[in-house]
């Protein structure tokens, strides 16, 4: 039986009381990460984000004005939020620079529904991810407590508590990926409702940026100073003033200089190329979550793949670093035999390094990049245990899968390179390419040593996006989606 079938079954079974012995009686709520919701343009009659096809995907990053309905206005950034409006969660394979490729959470959805007494218990929310995480926040709050009230007065929730020993009401599960997460948190302030906490029974976040994430501060200085594709720049400019964006910067010492690390500050950020008011606002809002705890939190964090941890400013350009700095339970940092800090390779999930998404008492790490941590297999597996009150055994003793590395834009027509880190061998790991628009059009990559790496070259012969995906002998796959755009275009700069 696939999953449509049972959200079938699970459907007719809730209305005659009839359930299977998994499912729970709580109300889920699904919120997504940055770039996760479709957008429409209200103004314009036009989405903006999230449309299917992937010609639309390449034409949106390289026309002159494929972006320009997320760019941020004036109106909107004075709070007058009318002209955008999310239309439903990402339903299509997506990929913006340096964020790579963004995966459905259609998969999510069905999985969430297997463990539920009816699609009716199951909230998709989606939300304009340009918008300060507070904005977004009490939206949440509105819509998390109309769910819960709607899902108690349904048929199925009360054959759903007859079903479980406790026979208790229903509860609201909160199944977070990325940003959602931030959401989340502070949905839960009590200044928006103040009984939404109590009336949460959990919350699920999947590579949540507890602590932010260099690769914010990266994008907004991408091509300042230095020769960068298309996307690349017009990404920059689209987040220079995007709130959401800001939201997400490091809110950890990760700037190094003059032998120490510090915080960044608002002049750091307008520094390369951000705003300084957003930047102020995004440290007071996280300063301001602190306190909120989140009942029963556990969450699913990528481990394995390189990941930006610190990063250094000079001449306003940003260099981004693979290591960062560690600190004793003091606080201090944790120094060699010349008192110089010293630097660890952390890693993460290709976007949020571990330590700044793996905050919960229960932490279960996949070997995921950040994309793809609310589809696979691995992880949804993890999501339905914890949603039917299961104790989750954890992730696999030893250092599972492997760490992938590869470029965000190809052309077509030219090789490029795969990397592979983790591996001490190359037996049972296999390597496919795989196109999106052709399922049936798929390589099998060879790999092989490189300077003490795997690696494997790929060429695809026309524009489109693709899938790395890289099977381990642990039988983990890990992938990531490339974008191969025209022969010549990914480094033509913009005229703009």
């Amino acid at each position: 039986m696939d999953q449509n079938q049972q959200l079938r079954v699970t459907a007719a079974a809730g209305m005659t009381g009839e359930l299977p012995d998994h499912v729970t009686q709580d109300a889920v709520v699904i919120v997504p990460g940055i770039m996760g919701s479709e957008l429409f343009d209200t103004h314009r009659n036009k989405h903006v984000w999230g449309l299917e096809g992937i010609s639309w995907l390449r034409k949106a990053w390289t026309s002159p004005e494929g972006l320009e309905g997320l760019r941020m206005t004036d109106e909107e950034l004075d709070g007058k939020h009318t002209r955008v409006k999310a239309t439903g969660l990402l339903k299509h394979s997506a990929w913006t620079p340096y964020l790579a490729g963004f995966e459905p959470y259609t998969d999510l959805v069905e999985t969430v529904g297997t463990s539920v007494a009816d699609p009716a218990a199951v909230l998709e929310f989606a939300y304009d991810w340009r918008l300060p995480v507070a904005v977004n926040a009490r939206l949440l709050a509105v819509a998390a407590r109309e769910h819960l009230t709607s899902w108690r007065l349904h048929p199925a929730h009360d054959a759903a508590r007859r079903h479980r020993v406790d026979e208790r009401e229903a509860r609201l599960v909160f199944v977070a990926h990325s940003m959602g997460g931030l959401v989340t948190r502070a949905a839960l302030d009590d200044r928006y409702d103040s009984d939404l906490l109590g009336d949460t029974r959990g919350v699920i976040t999947l590579g949540t940026p507890f602590h932010g994430a260099v690769k914010a501060a990266v994008i907004l200085n991408s091509g300042r100073g230095a020769p960068v594709p298309l996307p690349h720049r017009r990404l920059r400019a689209i987040c220079a003033d995007m709130p959401g964006l800001h939201d997400l910067l490091p809110q950890y010492k990760s700037l190094r200089g003059n032998g120490d690390i510090r915080h960044l500050t608002p002049g750091d950020i307008a520094s390369i190329g951000g705003n300084a008011e957003l930047a102020r606002d995004a440290a007071r809002f996280h300063h301001g979550q602190k306190s909120i705890g989140l009942p029963d939190h556990r969450s699913v964090v990528g481990i394995n793949q390189p990941t930006w941890q610190n990063l250094t400013i000079r001449d306003g350009q940003v260099e981004a670093h693979l290591d960062g700095a560690r600190a004793h339970a003091d606080g201090t940092f944790i120094r060699d035999s010349n008192k110089n800090i010293k630097f660890f390779h952390v890693h993460g999930d290709g976007t949020v390094y571990k330590e700044s998404a793996a905050i919960a008492p229960a932490v279960t790490t996949l070997p995921l990049q950040h994309g793809d941590v609310a589809k696979a297999g691995t992880a949804l597996e993890a999501i339905t245990e914890i949603l039917r009150e299961d104790a989750h055994m954890g992730p696999p003793l030893g250092e599972a899968g492997c760490g992938l590395t590869a470029p965000d834009l190809v052309e077509a027509g030219l090789p490029w390179k795969i990397t592979l880190s983790g591996l001490d061998s190359l037996a049972g790991t296999t390597c496919l390419l795989t196109n999106l628009e052709d399922a049936k059009d798929q390589q099998k990559l060879t790999l092989s040593w490189d300077d003490g790496q795997v690696s494997a070259l790929a060429t695809v012969a026309a524009p489109g996006l693709h899938r790395v995906s890289i099977r381990t002998p642990d039988d983990f796959t890990v992938t990531q989606l490339v974008m191969a755009d025209e022969p010549g275009r990914p480094l033509r700069e913009s005229q703009e």
